[in-house]
């Protein structure tokens, strides 16, 4: 069940990141530096479509995560990038070629491998005080190093920068709404007294801020591989050291596993990185 619905929402991810980069990337970069952008984006339509259908695939994404592990869901969701090939094909009109069906073929095939060779097991539902005070502390001092770096910049330099920050908060993201998810066990009232929500509230605008400043330069083959890239394996570093999640514990099959990592980040990077930008969109 944990896989059907990270597959579900890793699509319904894919159709929001199609819709809201169409939007984003006509912005300038003093609109994406302002506080205000993501209103500003709240008045198209087109960019609203896409954050309905990230909330659904949010929901999804939350279900999925409730019965499963960080490790195994958040690889899971990288796979919107190969949904994108077909979702961009209709929406912007961009051509599928053959190696980008191999390297589609790459990422299901890695991450297949991935999940079998890597046998996760254990894990909390919830780290220790001093897992998340770490956690937050390393996710968001890389953040702010890799926004700052990011002033004065390319386009693409910028938009892999800021991309890498978006990715890693997307993680922390996830492991916070593993940990807010677990809550409703207790009530649905227990949710709006616990810390976990509201980190997550923060952690989520910071992040979704972070994704569509990478989205507006315009450079969106680093903006998109980087957030993909990075989310994952921020998030198996997560699982690992802070959820105490476990992968195969022979060498072979840790081997094999982290082989297997690589040749689905090699090939979601490519594809990401091969993504024809999207026409600008009538308004």
């Amino acid at each position: 069940m944990e896989v059907a619905l990270a597959l579900a929402a890793a699509l319904l991810f894919s159709l929001g990141t199609v819709l809201q980069e169409q939007v984003a990337s006509q912005a300038s970069e003093e609109d994406a530096r302002g506080a205000g952008f993501l209103l500003a984006l709240a008045r198209k339509p087109r960019w609203l479509a896409g954050i309905v259908a990230d909330g659904l695939g949010f929901v999804a994404q939350a279900g999925a995560l409730a019965i499963g592990r960080l490790v195994v869901v958040q690889p899971l969701l990288a796979t919107s990038v190969v949904f994108a090939l077909p979702i961009g094909a209709k929406l912007g009109g961009r051509p599928v070629s053959r190696p980008d069906v191999l390297a589609a073929c790459a990422v299901t095939a890695g991450l297949g491998v991935f999940l079998v060779a890597a046998d996760p097991s254990g894990g909390v539902d919830n780290p220790s005080a001093t897992a998340w005070i770490v956690s937050f502390g390393a996710c968001f001092a890389a953040a702010a190093a890799l926004m700052l770096s990011a002033r004065g910049r390319s386009p693409a330099t910028r938009a892999a920068l800021l991309g890498i920050a978006a990715g890693v908060l997307f993680a922390l993201s996830a492991a916070l709404t593993k940990a807010t998810v677990d809550v409703l066990d207790e009530g649905v009232l227990e949710v709006f007294v616990d810390w976990h929500l509201y980190g997550l509230l923060v952690v989520g605008y910071a992040s979704m801020s972070l994704s569509q400043a990478s989205l507006q330069t315009g450079a969106l083959a680093p903006a998109v591989a980087t957030q993909m890239s990075l989310d994952p394996i921020t998030s198996v570093l997560l699982g690992t050291l802070a959820f105490d999640e476990t992968i195969h514990e022979t060498a072979g099959g840790l081997a094999l596993a982290l082989a297997a990592f690589a040749v689905m980040i090699a090939g979601l990077v490519y594809l990401a990185l091969h993504r024809q930008a999207p026409e600008p969109a009538m308004r």
